[in-house]
């Protein structure tokens, strides 16, 4: 790649809702930039960025891609992401890293679900933006109909900066309404286009865009507007000026019209981002940990190195691939590097500048490069890097909690033993996966962002180490407690030649508050029950209720008081005392009022207005209950409780109900007491279990 200058470099992530033409788009872009001969497509399974087999298989992006794309003497990197609310962890990533974004809208469907959840990532790391009007040479478009929706649901501060030239299928060319040149093109896929003077017809409606782009960015600089307000004429290099000032300052986004799969306004958008985007220089400090302390680092080529590594990739003929942003300083490949959130010292053979799955080798990285390092051992997504003694850390990135699980079971004996290996490797890759064994149902529980994220990485485990898993839905870890309080006696008393064993013991549960556990209290007096007998009283009581009484589930919540009992010199034991207590836990539990307690979780909903109705219906099939609905745009939150039994395939009903446009996430509220009639069927249920496993 040779040296790079820091303010030559632009670093862009493609964001969108799934289907916007973000991919194709980037194929556009390597064209244009003559990387490629001819433009892959989707349906080909031959794109640069989808190169993943289950992206060519499935026809969609799962994981973020970069692009390293020299471009009138500056260097782009673009980061395509995928658009699919599974994969938002992977967007999040390349938001965290980018210096600016590019926003795909679809013009045939507007604003959607996933564009105003991208729009956060935007707004949230304070990026620059512009956005993209896709698909425009589609039937049923409307430019202007896209550019009131994002100005509606976005941003009032989005203004067009070039105007489409025809509309829907006769889409042929766009206008850049700031130095009223249009660009013709022929439609047929090629680069090629002729510049000339804006369209007769298009003038006035140029005129007004103009005045309307100018209005807005001149309030990124005080004495420019002054001058505007005053009547003064200014020049198109003080006004091309000014523009950039106000994108890099987030005052003013870009809007421009286009098709990437005809390649119409795509080297438009390319100038765009080389010419009004932020460098690395332009961009605000970055702020890192130093201990406690919240330290700001600079965007300074001669400073100290710091880099972050935002994604981690196996690649199967290089290994491991440690995808890394250079905030600060530089680095070469004849040094090592420090992982100071690990506190490991990595060894760099080269930096990989990527291009899909493809790559050029580089010996030095410089501020706001984006390479890819092979085999460092320790590093994981979220780790800062820096140079030997560093102590200054990134935060590291939030990750959306999984909202979709499966149990996993492996087929054979063989499968057993390699599982844990591929389990730990995928997560090191995808940091929204979650594996734990559940100690109350024994389940080994794979999470994730919904069925198709699981899916697929199932897929992976299958196709990359040899694993094959069986799936079915997680058992609910369900509890038991009891409503009132009861005593009773677990005498425990066998003779059989010689030494026999013998237990006697009174135990008194009652309720407790929920969350309180077990408390085991000693109120034997007159040494009923031997000092030393009482241990072993309480772990025959806890054993006894990590088994449940009614169905197998932990019991909890309730007090168990040991009040009296007897014993025999000889045949008493710690065993004897074991097996009285359970006995006596069981004759307790029988008077005691028992119930299952399932867990409740609270579910917070975004959805389009047009599919609240739908979603609040299909809550109360589930036992839910609505909490409250907050509006933001055109989406409508919505709040609830539902029980966990009734949440697990949430995900695909979701998906189904609102056409992939809702989006949820849940976390654990409480436990709550079952109806009784599924009560009776979780019961008849274990039974069933039981009687499977003695057979």
């Amino acid at each position: 790649m040779g040296t790079r200058k820091p303010e030559d470099i632009r670093s862009i992530a493609l964001i969108s809702h799934g289907g916007a033409g973000k991919t194709t788009l980037n194929e556009a872009f390597l064209f244009d930039a003559g990387l490629i001969s001819r433009m892959g497509k989707i349906e080909d399974k031959n794109t640069v960025s989808d190169f993943d087999s289950e992206e060519q298989k499935r026809g969609i992006s799962i994981s973020t891609s970069l692009s390293t794309i020299p471009y009138k003497n500056k260097t782009l990197y673009i980061l395509d992401t995928p658009g699919f609310a599974d994969f938002v962890g992977e967007q999040r990533c390349a938001m965290r890293v980018a210096d600016g974004a590019v926003v795909l809208v679809n013009a045939t469907a507007g604003v959607e679900v996933q564009t105003q959840s991208v729009w956060e990532f935007a707004q949230y790391y304070e990026t620059p933006a512009c956005f993209f009007i896709s698909k425009l040479d589609r039937e049923n478009t409307d430019f202007d109909d896209v550019v009131a929706d994002i100005q509606e649901n976005i941003s009032k501060n989005a203004v067009p900066l070039y105007l489409p030239v025809g509309n829907q299928l006769n889409f042929k060319g766009v206008v850049n309404v700031l130095t009223k040149k249009a660009y013709m093109y022929k439609g047929d896929g090629g680069k090629d286009f002729t510049e000339g003077d804006v369209p007769a017809d298009m003038a006035d409606a140029v005129e007004a865009a103009r005045e309307a782009l100018i209005e807005r960015a001149v309030e990124a600089d005080d004495e420019i507007m002054m001058r505007y307000l005053d009547g003064e004429e200014i020049s198109l290099d003080e006004l091309l000026a000014v523009l950039r000032k106000a994108v890099c300052a987030r005052q003013l986004f870009p809007i421009i019209p286009g098709s990437g799969s005809a390649n119409i306004g795509v080297t438009q958008l390319m100038d765009l981002i080389a010419d009004y985007m932020p460098s690395p220089k332009d961009m605000l400090n970055r702020t890192a940990l130093k201990g406690e302390e919240v330290v700001n680092v600079p965007p300074d080529e001669d400073g100290p190195f710091l880099g972050f590594v935002f994604k981690v990739m196996v690649d199967p003929y290089v290994g491991k691939l440690s995808f890394v942003k250079v905030f600060s300083g530089k680095l070469t490949s004849d040094q090592s590097v420090y992982n100071v959130t690990e506190e490991q010292e990595e060894r760099i053979s080269s930096f990989r500048f990527m291009r899909g799955k493809e790559s050029v080798e580089g010996k030095e990285i410089v501020l706001g490069d984006i390479v890819a390092i092979p085999k460092l051992e320790s590093t994981i997504a979220g780790d800062t890097l820096g140079t030997k003694g560093e102590t200054l850390q990134f935060r590291p990135i939030q990750f959306p909690k999984p909202v979709y699980s499966v149990a996993v079971m492996p087929k054979s004996r063989a499968d057993e033993d390699k599982l844990g290996n591929a389990i730990a490797k995928m997560l090191k890759e995808d940091r929204t996966l979650s594996f734990v064994k559940d100690p109350e149902t024994n389940d080994a529980v794979l999470s994730g962002m919904g069925d198709m994220h699981l899916d697929i990485m199932l897929s992976k485990i299958k196709e990359r180490y040899k694993v094959d898993l069986d799936t079915r839905l997680p058992k609910v870890p369900y509890r038991e407690t009891i409503r009132k309080k009861a005593s009773a006696q677990g005498k425990h008393k066998k003779q059989s030649g010689g030494r026999g064993q013998y237990g006697d013991v009174w135990f008194e549960l009652a309720p407790l508050e929920k969350n309180a556990g077990i408390e085991f209290i000693d109120r034997v007096v007159g040494g009923a029950v031997p000092k030393n007998y009482i241990p072993a009283a309480e772990k025959g009581l806890r054993e006894a209720a990590a088994r449940g009484y009614l169905a197998g589930y932990p019991a909890t919540d309730f007090s168990c008081a040991i009040f009296d009992g007897s014993y025999h010199e000889v045949d008493s034991s710690e065993m004897a005392f074991k097996i009285a207590a359970s006995l006596a836990f069981k004759n307790c539990m029988e008077k005691a009022n028992p119930v299952i307690m399932e867990p409740v979780m609270n579910v917070e909903v975004t959805v389009p207005e047009e599919c609240l109705g739908d979603v609040m219906g299909d809550f109360n099939s589930r036992r839910g209950r609505i909490m409250g609905i907050d509006s933001e745009g055109k989406l409508q939150i919505v709040k609830a409780q539902c029980p966990l039994s009734e949440m697990f395939r949430y995900a695909i009903i979701l998906r189904s109900m609102t056409s992939g446009r809702g989006s949820f996430s849940m976390e654990y509220s409480h436990y709550e007491e079952l109806p009784p009639d599924i009560e009776k069927k979780v019961i008849e249920q274990a039974a069933q279990e039981r009687k499977e496993e003695e057979e």
